[in-house]
C-alpha cells in the first residue's frame, strides 16, 4: 500500500487543524458514523486510516485498508499492514464497525449471535490488544469506543446486539480504570438510534420501541461527539459521551 509514515512525536496543531500531526485509526469507516468520523478527524487535521470491507467514498488525508472484519486472519493482516503504513500504533483508535439484528432471543441462532459478538467486541478487544503497548510506551494515545444506547438499556428484540453492546461497555470500563495515570485515555460514545444504512433492512416503523428514521440522531452528530473527545486537553479524560435526540 502506498504512503509515508508519519511521526506522531509532534505536539496537537493548532487553529482550525487540532489534529495536525496526528494519525487516527477507524474502522467501519466506508459508511454511517464511520465515514462521518473519517471527514471530521481529517478536516481536523488528522491522517487517517480507514478499515472497511469497501473502500467507501474518498477524503483527503485518509486512506483505507479494505478488511472483512469476521476474518481472523484478514484482521492481523490489516493490524501489520496499518502499523506498517503508520510506523507504529495511532494516536487515535475509533471502534465503530458493528453489524445490528433486532430478534428476540429464542429467534437469534447461533450463527448469528456469534457473528455480532465477533465484530461488535472481540474485533475491538483484538485492535486494543494491539496497539495499547506502544501508546502505554509513549504516555499518550486515545480509544474511541462506539456504543450504543444497547450499552445501557434492554430493549425487547434486541438480544444479540444488546449482549455485544453491553461487552462493549464492560471492556471499555475496565479499560479506562487500567489506563488511569498512563496518558492514554479511552472515551465510550453511547448515541442513541442513528439513521445509518444498518436501519436498511430493519423498518423501525414496524417497531414500537424503535423512532422512525426521520426523529434519528445523524452520523455526524456521533462524528461530532467523537471529534470533540479527541481534541480535548490532554490533561482532560472524558470517560462516556451519551448522545440523544433533541
Amino acid at each position: 500500500m502506498a504512503g509515508r509514515a508519519v511521526t506522531t512525536a509532534g505536539l496537537p496543531g493548532r487553529g482550525t487543524e487540532p489534529l495536525a500531526g496526528r494519525t487516527a485509526v477507524v474502522t467501519g469507516s466506508s459508511r454511517g458514523i464511520g465515514a462521518a468520523t473519517v471527514r471530521a478527524l481529517s478536516l481536523a487535521g488528522a491522517r487517517v486510516i480507514g478499515i472497511s470491507r469497501s473502500a467507501g467514498d474518498p477524503v483527503p488525508n485518509a486512506i483505507t485498508i479494505q478488511c472483512d472484519l469476521l476474518d481472523p486472519a484478514a484482521v492481523t493482516r490489516a493490524i501489520v499492514a496499518l502499523e506498517r503504513e503508520l510506523g507504529g500504533a495511532p494516536d487515535i483508535l475509533v471502534n465503530n464497525a458493528g453489524v445490528f439484528a433486532a430478534k428476540p432471543v429464542d429467534e437469534t441462532t447461533s450463527a448469528a449471535f456469534s457473528a455480532m459478538l465477533a465484530l461488535n467486541l472481540s474485533v475491538p478487544f483484538e485492535l486494543v490488544r494491539a496497539f495499547l503497548p506502544a501508546m502505554r510506551a509513549r504516555r499518550r494515545g486515545h480509544v474511541v469506543t462506539v456504543g450504543s444506547i444497547a450499552d445501557h438499556q434492554a430493549l425487547p428484540g434486541n438480544a444479540a446486539y444488546a449482549a455485544s453492546k453491553f461487552g462493549a461497555r464492560g471492556l471499555h470500563e475496565v479499560l479506562r480504570t487500567e489506563l488511569a495515570g498512563t496518558g492514554v485515555r479511552a472515551t465510550l460514545v453511547s448515541p442513541a438510534a442513528v439513521d445509518t444504512t444498518l436501519w436498511d433492512s430493519v423498518d423501525p416503523a414496524e417497531r414500537s420501541v424503535f423512532p422512525p428514521r426521520e426523529a434519528m440522531l445523524r452520523p455526524e452528530d456521533v462524528a461530532d461527539a467523537i471529534l470533540f473527545a479527541v481534541t480535548r486537553p490532554e490533561r482532560v479524560a472524558i470517560g462516556e459521551i451519551r448522545l440523544s435526540k433533541s
